[in-house]
């Protein structure tokens, strides 16, 4: 008859190798939230950039549309005077 006695080491390198792969996988997903924020910032500013110069060649009301939505501006005034600031 053979006993085995089982030590605890391998339940604490277990246990750390587990916490360092949650940590990892925590941080990993962090990561990608804040470039996927920031990538939608940068859609955004190149989609009102675009719209912009769309609308300095052609005024049309689907642009003014478009930009009221992106800049949450009403009058096409305000919405004039940013395009007026972006393009710059």
């Amino acid at each position: 008859m053979k006993f085995e006695l089982k030590t605890e080491n391998e339940n604490y390198s277990k246990s750390f190798s587990q916490f360092f792969g949650i940590v990892f996988f925590l941080t990993l997903i962090i990561i990608l939230c804040d470039v996927a924020l920031k990538l939608g910032i940068i859609s955004r500013n190149h989609k009102i950039e675009y719209n912009c110069r769309l609308l300095s060649v052609e005024k049309s009301k689907p642009h003014f549309k478009k930009l009221s939505r992106l800049s949450n501006l009403k009058s096409k005034q305000q919405i004039w005077e940013f395009c007026r600031e972006v393009i710059k």
